[in-house]
């Protein structure tokens, strides 16, 4: 694909359907006992100024919506927990990064549009959803932003948080991490910038490439046109050395040697592109966005991905890389990756 269509495609494919992507948990407890599922713990502090602001219980779901201080951006930032049923012991941590919207906006994150609670409902494990940092990246902005704010997501991800929420969850201090768009990007750096905090790393969707022409491109449609931020203030001008600094398959050799389950499909339509679908419901419209701006963006991820797996493979880096046959830019397919995913980022934190 030449980079002048390349460009068109996702100059067309991002304007329209990034806004697309907006369009719990039972085990065996030991024998005679009950099962017990506590809350999170609040006021729990470090000595950083990281701190658990609040606890409050969802009804009828072992969900927390808990807010945490940061104080590298001064502010809060909302979190959804879903707890094991069983807390007696402790327990793992997986946590699932939402997409270009940071899950702000209604109806476009995990809990809304996948079976979040159902499939963790017999693994004794805690998820936990972040839904702040919309067009961020999730990494360290240079400047703060007139319209983004304050960014300093890679500080709070790796150093803050982790710490303060192990000690409100009572949990092992094992955990995993997976993103989906451009967390699925996201994740990858933040491994690479925290090298022994995560035991996995799952990436769906993602376009790691992004100090290339055409990544920078990407960078911009998201947070320029969507977002209403400026690159400028996140990795400079597009010739400063923090493009490549946060570029996942130029700095592949600084990835942890842990297991990785990396996945994309190729932008033709798959299982859930008809108007019986759930998500499509039988509107013809939303389908015709789904396979056209849809699929644009999910082509310009797989040919991302491949040059991500053959970097990987100069490494000698081993991961399991899945190029689905099919598929578009959207949650269905992001659900299905995660289900595929879970025996690795179950193994590796012992879940």
């Amino acid at each position: 694909m030449g980079s002048s269509v390349s460009r068109r495609i996702l100059s067309i494919a991002l304007s329209g359907a990034l806004s697309l992507t907006a369009a719990a948990v039972i085990s065996a407890a030991p024998a005679g006992a009950d099962p017990v599922s506590s809350p999170p713990l609040s006021g729990i502090t470090a000595s950083d100024g990281t701190r658990v602001v609040s606890v409050t219980p969802v009804p009828g779901v072992r969900r927390f919506d808990v807010t945490v201080y940061s104080p590298s951006m001064d502010r809060t930032v909302d979190l959804q927990v879903f707890r094991p049923a069983d807390t007696s012991v402790p327990r793992s941590t997986v946590y699932l990064l939402n997409g270009a919207s940071g899950g702000e906006d209604s109806g476009s994150n995990w809990p809304d549009q996948a079976d979040v609670q159902g499939f963790f409902a017999d693994k004794n494990v805690n998820v936990v959803i972040p839904r702040a940092g919309a067009f961020s990246y999730y990494t360290d902005w240079k400047s703060d932003d007139p319209e983004l704010g304050r960014n300093k997501w890679t500080t709070f991800f790796t150093k803050e948080l982790p710490p303060v929420l192990n000690d409100s969850l009572g949990a092992t201090g094992k955990q995993s991490i997976a993103g989906i768009s451009t967390s699925g990007s996201s994740v990858l750096m933040l491994a690479a910038n925290a090298p022994t905090l995560y035991s996995s790393v799952a990436a769906f969707s993602g376009c790691a490439r992004t100090s290339d022409e055409l990544g920078q491109a990407y960078v911009k449609l998201v947070v320029e046109a969507r977002g209403g931020g400026e690159t400028v203030n996140m990795w400079g001008k597009t010739d400063d050395p923090d493009w490549a600094a946060n570029d996942a398959v130029l700095q592949a050799d600084r990835l942890p040697r842990i297991p990785y389950y990396i996945a994309t499909g190729n932008g033709l339509p798959g299982f859930d592109e008809n108007l019986q679908s759930p998500r499509i419901n039988g509107n013809v419209s939303t389908l015709v966005d789904r396979v056209v701006l849809g699929g644009g963006i999910e082509a310009i991820t797989n040919a991302c991905t491949h040059q991500l797996a053959d970097r990987f493979s100069q490494l000698g880096i081993p991961a399991t890389f899945d190029f689905r046959d099919n598929g578009t830019h959207s949650w269905a397919y992001w659900e299905d990756d995660l289900h595929k995913a879970w025996p690795m980022l179950r193994d590796s934190i012992g879940a």
